[in-house]
């Protein structure tokens, strides 16, 4: 149904006047009066009785006219949306990460963002990168933070930064009031560790492997600070994102000779959809804030 024709018949009941409701909406009399006709025609009953007083509703009419006005003001609901979503005066940036990004690169990212555009919302989602991924290709997140590699096809990846991950203490740790020690020190140590399915996890356990260590992980957790304040309170170790070093006084890094465990952060969208005006614009601004911020 055209919506010309219903404000048509909007404006024709709110004037009771042919010629006034045409000069309302911009329109001729007779194209006005070929309008009403359309619709006479449409749903195969007359809407207006016409006499000496101008033209009144009939009770059809009256039906048409309360349906008309709801569908005039949900359109244009929908117009006034879609405008504040263009100038970035609304809208909703669905994006999930690991613990890392949720923590520590996420909030600076979005008080930044929101500085300029305080209308946008923000739905995040903390999950292992797998998740987040299955996540992005089904939709229901259009932006990621991931660990790389992403070798989903689905998938568009923008490389975003290199986390180091480190060896943190109890600052009372004996390993920890060395200046620097060996990885075999760590052998048959105990640790607080990241979730086994996580994709940090399985790079700090391949890293361990390789130097020949065997990580004894007493507790598993997905959050930084969670592992942090676990550190701190039980007197175990723990291999975290550098970024989240300094969060906690009583927590200090222990310098690993020759031993190095990286990781590339990167952002992901699903390929072939077109991302909201407010997640394209946070995405490009996510390399700036984290990156040379």
């Amino acid at each position: 149904m055209d919506l010309l024709l219903m404000r048509s018949l909007v404006a024709i009941a709110d004037t009771g006047s042919i010629t006034e409701a045409a000069d309302r909406i911009g329109l001729t009399q007779p194209a006005l009066s070929r309008r009403l006709q359309q619709l006479e025609d449409y749903f195969g009953a007359e809407l207006f009785s016409r006499g000496r007083k101008g033209v009144q509703l009939t009770e059809i009419g009256r039906l048409v006219e309360n349906e008309a006005r709801i569908l005039i003001a949900r359109y244009d609901h929908l117009r006034d949306q879609v405008r504040a979503h263009q100038g970035l005066e609304g809208g909703t940036v669905r994006i999930g990460g690991g613990a890392t990004a949720v923590s520590f690169l996420l909030p600076k990212a979005i008080a930044s963002f929101q500085g300029s555009h305080p209308a946008v919302k923000f739905q995040l989602k903390e999950a292992g990168s797998n998740e987040v991924a299955e996540d992005v290709i089904n939709g229901r997140l259009e932006l990621g933070l991931v660990t790389m590699p992403v070798k989903n096809r689905e998938l568009k990846v923008w490389p975003l930064l290199t986390d180091r991950i480190v060896l943190v203490g109890p600052k009372q740790h004996p390993l920890a009031k060395k200046r620097r020690i060996s990885a075999s020190a760590l052998d048959g140590i105990s640790f607080v560790g990241f979730e086994a399915d996580t994709a940090v996890r399985q790079i700090i356990d391949a890293t361990l492997r390789d130097a020949g260590v065997a990580m004894n992980v007493v507790m598993e957790l997905r959050s930084i600070p969670a592992i942090l304040r676990m550190v701190a309170t039980t007197g175990n170790l723990a291999f975290v994102s550098q970024l989240g070093v300094d969060s906690l006084e009583d927590v200090a890094e222990i310098e690993v000779k020759d031993f190095k465990v990286e990781r590339e952060l990167a952002v992901i969208a699903r390929r072939g959809s077109t991302l909201s005006l407010a997640a394209q614009a946070f995405a490009d601004l996510l390399r700036n804030v984290v990156v040379d911020g």
